[in-house]
């Protein structure tokens, strides 16, 4: 049986099996190269210090629930409100009565906030390193052009920034105010200068160990139950059993046990070395020895704790 050579619709003839007289497959057209305008990148490559710079910014805005919806918003903004307005009243009041000092040192009102300061810490420690390591967004950073360490000095630096404002915003006020009172402009630079560097230091050191409880859990909550628990569990176990070596009349003793809790430390610090009053029993001063080891134990948890936050990181989202 032969195939009839009657033309298709196509204009040929339509083909059929040899056999059944089925249709052949249609042809497969000829494969073809498309000119799509692909040009390379011949432009600037920011590389790792825009990736670095970027990602502070990022960080110290989220500290303060910038660039966030405005819920995220309310508890930074609440939390610094109420750590400001303690310096606002100071100040009209000595404005108001003629005061000739302050009723509060420089160096003092971190540790008189410290509780407030601690809330701070435990709310945006997690909310900055946390949430990467619950949605797994940390490899899309080390994908880009930065490397993990890069990762840490922006955390580590933005949230030592962010405590610096939030500490020394209220002493900055207080300075300006204790001008407009006309007290002495000598006693006032001092000690505004003596409270910026307790600012500083309390700061990088908060900033450290809040940052590090935080990248331990990728649960927010969990982060900030643990960080106020590191934060005020040793201070007021230490602050007691200070009480209770002063009244047994072990004195040396007290300045020592400060050296075991993040507060009392800086209590120590500031006290010896920043001219600042204490709220150590006896108001007891450390020794000079006592000293050197409250400096040393300072620089060893800021240290440590960038080095723990780096290994913590070098396997995250792996």
């Amino acid at each position: 049986m032969s195939a009839d050579p009657t033309p298709g619709a196509s204009g040929r003839p339509a083909a059929t099996g040899p056999a059944t007289g089925a249709a052949a497959p249609p042809r497969t057209p000829a494969a073809s190269i498309h000119n799509i305008g692909y040009r390379k990148y011949d432009g600037e490559r920011l590389g790792r210090g825009y990736a670095r710079r970027s990602l502070f910014v990022q960080s110290l805005r989220g500290a303060y629930g910038l660039g966030r919806s405005a819920k995220s918003k309310v508890l930074p903004m609440v939390l610094f409100g109420v750590v400001l307005a303690p310096s606002l009243i100071m100040v009209a009041i000595a404005v108001a009565t003629d005061a000739k000092e302050l009723p509060v040192e420089y160096t003092a009102y971190p540790l008189t906030m410290l509780p407030l300061i601690g809330l701070y810490v435990a709310a945006m420690a997690p909310q900055s390193v946390s949430r990467d390591l619950r949605f797994r967004t940390t490899p899309l950073y080390f994908s880009r052009p930065i490397e993990r360490t890069d990762y840490v000095i922006a955390k580590y630096s933005a949230m030592s920034v962010a405590l610096l404002i939030f500490v020394g915003t209220p002493m900055l006020v207080m300075y300006v105010g204790g001008l407009l009172a006309k007290l002495s402009f000598v006693d006032q630079t001092k000690g505004f200068a003596l409270g910026l560097v307790m600012a500083l230091v309390f700061s990088v050191l908060h900033a450290g160990i809040g940052l590090l409880v935080a990248a331990i859990t990728p649960r927010r909550g969990f982060g900030v139950a643990a960080i106020i628990g590191v934060l005020t569990i040793p201070y007021f176990a230490t602050t007691i059993m200070q009480f209770i070596v002063y009244d047994e009349g072990s004195r040396e003793a007290v300045s020592w046990l400060g050296l075991a809790s993040p507060g009392t430390l800086m209590d120590g610090f500031q006290s010896k070395f920043l001219d600042g009053s204490t709220d150590f029993p006896g108001s007891i001063v450390p020794s000079n020895t006592a000293g050197i080891c409250y400096l040393l134990v300072i620089a060893a948890v800021i240290a440590g704790s960038y080095l723990l936050l780096n290994a913590r990181y070098r396997k995250a989202g792996l």
